[in-house]
């Protein structure tokens, strides 16, 4: 195993979360919910396999029995060792056996079923060979919200999480920026995350000068130079969940112009998070903090959603766009990282992870929101 989920979940808590998916599969109408190697079965069992395989792994959830793991046997001492285990039934499977048998045995021929997005063609293929009258629903759209809201000891980790990314921002600002590279600085970022803690690191955006005007940049050999606004975005996952924040630093002084827009983006991310309350749609998060830009001239400047969710994965549901109306629940968390790109100039993006809370938002990102000047 990977070891991405801590220790500190135990087989009951992913019982209870097996549990709440069946409700939830049969709430939307599905049959069953069948969970491929990936962030859902990590979060549901405890379980990741060791690499890649083009064999077949699937967590069988419906209600009428208890859950199912179908593995193969070779990975079946790993699944049994996996937090969640007690929770399970292991099915295993030898290789020359067919595997689509072991799991159709476990389905209704005409049912419906959830299953998540990580789950290869050819498997899901040749479950509706077998079961021609079976069909599918991608669980991300069947059941969106089923991680997004976090319990205690979620959001505790989640907090870790926030606090190494916040360390790191503390720890590149007294970092050389001018003169050396972008990539240079995007490999302190993810050497600064591992030193907090993270096991994985999933982006270190460094955008220079007129390249902090595309929202996904990440780094280049662009030479920073003095003057230059650096939009910095990093993150990845410690003990299992996610950070990512947002910075914006100055190499220098900044022009009016650019302090300006800093501020506007500033106040715009204010306006986003005092949005966050129980209740309220996830679009009024992205509507606040919007209409803050597009008052001020910038509208057009602004080109991506307000937030995403995150949790086992950096990037998941709940988003804060326009037309969700998903309504926000204490324990969701996500990112509130309006921005302005001005094409061939700079860009200024803001971003804090958000958990709902029983009377509005908390942030778990405390780095200054002003503007910081870098060497």
């Amino acid at each position: 195993m990977t070891g991405r989920t801590p220790a500190r979940f135990t087989a009951d808590d992913y019982r209870a979360r097996m549990e709440r998916a069946v409700h939830a599969a049969g709430d939307a109408g599905l049959a069953g919910l069948l969970v491929a190697p990936g962030p859902d079965l990590v979060w549901l069992t405890g379980y990741e396999p060791p690499a890649a395989t083009e064999r077949l792994t699937l967590l069988v959830l419906t209600p009428d029995r208890d859950p199912v793991l179908v593995v193969p046997a070779l990975e079946a001492p790993d699944a049994a060792g996996a937090a969640g285990a007690p929770a399970l039934t292991l099915r295993d499977w030898t290789d020359g056996k067919d595997p689509y048998a072991a799991t159709t045995a476990l389905l209704d021929a005409d049912g419906r079923y959830g299953v998540s997005d990580n789950a290869w063609a050819l498997h899901l293929l040749n479950l509706q060979k077998a079961l021609p009258d079976s069909s599918y629903a991608s669980l991300t759209d069947a059941l969106p919200m089923l991680r997004a809201v976090k319990d205690a000891a979620e959001l505790e980790l989640m907090a870790a999480a926030g606090a190494a990314a916040d360390a790191t921002f503390e720890e590149i600002r007294g970092v050389p920026f001018a003169g050396r590279r972008e990539s240079e600085v995007g490999a302190d970022l993810a050497d600064l995350l591992r030193r907090f803690g993270h096991s994985q690191v999933d982006f270190t955006i460094v955008a220079s000068g007129p390249n902090g005007a595309n929202p996904h940049h990440e780094v280049g050999d662009r030479v920073i130079e003095h003057g230059d606004m650096v939009v910095l975005d990093f993150g990845g996952l410690k003990d299992g969940y996610g950070s990512d924040t947002s910075r914006t630093v100055h190499v220098g002084e900044p022009t009016d112009e650019e302090r300006r827009v800093h501020d506007l983006v500033r106040e715009a991310q204010e306006a986003g998070f005092r949005a966050v309350r129980p209740g309220a749609a996830c679009q009024e998060v992205d509507r606040a903090a919007r209409a803050v830009i597009a008052d001020a001239g910038y509208g057009e400047y602004f080109i991506h959603r307000t937030g995403h969710g995150i949790g086992v994965t950096t990037h998941e549901p709940p988003y804060m766009i326009e037309g969700e109306e998903q309504p926000l629940v204490p324990g969701m968390c996500f990112s509130v990282e309006p921005g302005v790109y001005l094409p061939g100039r700079f860009g200024v993006r803001i971003e804090d992870i958000v958990t709902v809370t029983a009377d509005g938002g908390r942030r778990l990102n405390d780095t200054t929101r002003e503007m910081v000047m870098v060497d």
